[in-house]
């Protein structure tokens, strides 16, 4: 044999050999076991020593819920709107007449349209029940209310505010503007009722134009008195 067929011989031996270890490796790499992953042990759950159980709920999960509870709550709850009215009126009549004759609670139907009655509680003079009635927006408004007349100020001022019944407060100034005159200011705040609520937007200029006319009726009577 030539020392070129030895070579070529040696070769081949060497390569044959080398692809039978190969696929040795492959098989065996193919044939190796997969890692075995064992589980995690589980432990028993542990009860308190006073016999109640653990709750499965989280803390934050507890918060979520109480969250979710108040934010419906809400949602459900009713804000009512309150709504300030001031009108002002010049009248020919003495700041000392002017505020003598608002002091007769007892006389305001004769002048304000809406005021059905007035009554001053006889054992307690500070005190007054009143009765609201009027026919207004397609429909009969009727409120009623206990008021206290707050400490005075003689010819200058008279406050008020409910105690029970329809939500009010208001209060009715007077400056002198000469010696048969004076501006008489007054100011009413009440909760818009539930039922007037649609129309609250247009309840303002509607009771503006009550009370101003009711001035005017009132300034008329007090010339009389």
């Amino acid at each position: 044999m030539s020392v070129t067929a030895a070579t070529h011989m040696n070769t081949i031996n060497h390569l044959s050999t080398t692809c039978k270890t190969s696929n040795l490796i492959c098989s065996n790499h193919r044939l190796a076991p997969q890692p075995f992953h064992r589980k995690p042990k589980s432990f028993p759950q542990l009860l308190p020593l006073n016999g109640s159980s653990f709750s499965s709920r989280s803390p934050s999960s507890s918060v979520n819920r109480r969250s979710r509870f108040n934010t419906r709550n809400k949602r459900f709850s009713v804000s009512m709107e309150w709504q300030d009215c001031t009108v002002k009126m010049e009248v020919d009549i003495p700041v000392s007449v002017a505020y003598n004759f608002y002091l007769d609670r007892e006389s305001f139907p004769k002048w304000m349209p809406f005021i059905s009655s007035v009554e001053v509680l006889k054992d307690k003079p500070d005190l007054s029940r009143w009765s609201l009635k009027y026919n207004a927006f397609g429909q009969d408004i009727k409120y009623s209310w206990l008021a206290r007349n707050l400490q005075p100020t003689p010819n200058q001022k008279i406050h008020w505010r409910s105690l029970e019944g329809l939500p009010n407060k208001g209060s009715v100034r007077f400056f002198p503007k000469g010696p048969s005159s004076c501006l008489v200011e007054l100011t009413v705040s009440y909760e818009v009722p539930a039922l007037l609520t649609p129309v609250a937007s247009a309840l303002r200029p509607f009771l503006e134009t009550l009370l101003r006319g009711g001035l005017e009726r009132f300034a008329t009577l007090a010339k009389t008195t």
